[in-house]
């Protein structure tokens, strides 16, 4: 599990096996096995490296999301443990899909989802794009957006987002078992 609070970026220096050079992420203690969260995605290290580590990435995982694909800077956040703060929600880090940037004007960004995941979104609910916890601030059918202050700015890789880019999004957990409890008997 995750928080959605970015602990560093990184940046992907290969993609085969995936190479992530942590930046300033404290990895001691991190082993092969573990899971880390990149750019939304919960990877399981498979080798660690002096500054970084090494993952494998599915052909499956590739398909479902945006940005593991080529070298470039990366959200990261080590796993849970027991006691630890959850300042932002509660994350998986399994990808619902992607969503692409419609508009951006100074801290207000507009995305549209895949159709499947709008009924999930919910204003003033919770949202991971990029493995970056957020509060939905509007939604209009397929469409939603987030404000973004200048720390989350600053702290991520959200930066980069202009019109055409595609993020990981991660719709609210709490949701998607809500959505299912309704509809278990259909």
């Amino acid at each position: 599990m995750f928080t959605g609070i970015v602990q560093a970026v990184g940046e992907i220096l290969r993609t085969s096996p995936l190479e992530v050079d942590c930046g300033n992420l404290d990895i001691a203690g991190l082993a092969v096995g573990d899971s880390i969260c990149v750019q939304g995605v919960c990877l399981t290290v498979s080798a660690l490296r002096s500054r970084g580590f090494t993952a494998d990435v599915s052909a499956e995982t590739l398909r479902v999301s945006a940005g593991l694909d080529r070298p470039g800077r990366v959200n990261l956040e080590k796993s849970l443990a027991m006691g630890d703060k959850l300042g932002g929600h509660l994350l998986t880090g399994h990808v619902d899909g992607v969503a692409e940037v419609l508009s951006r004007d100074a801290g207000v960004v507009v995305f549209r989802l895949p159709k499947p995941l709008a009924k999930y979104v919910a204003t003033k609910g919770s949202i991971a794009l990029d493995g970056v916890s957020l509060t939905v601030n509007g939604v209009d059918a397929e469409c939603f957006h987030v404000n973004l202050i200048p720390h989350t700015l600053g702290a991520t890789t959200l930066s980069r987002l202009a019109p055409g880019v595609r993020v990981n999004v991660e719709v609210d957990i709490l949701a998607r078992y809500v959505e299912r409890m309704l509809h278990a008997g259909d």
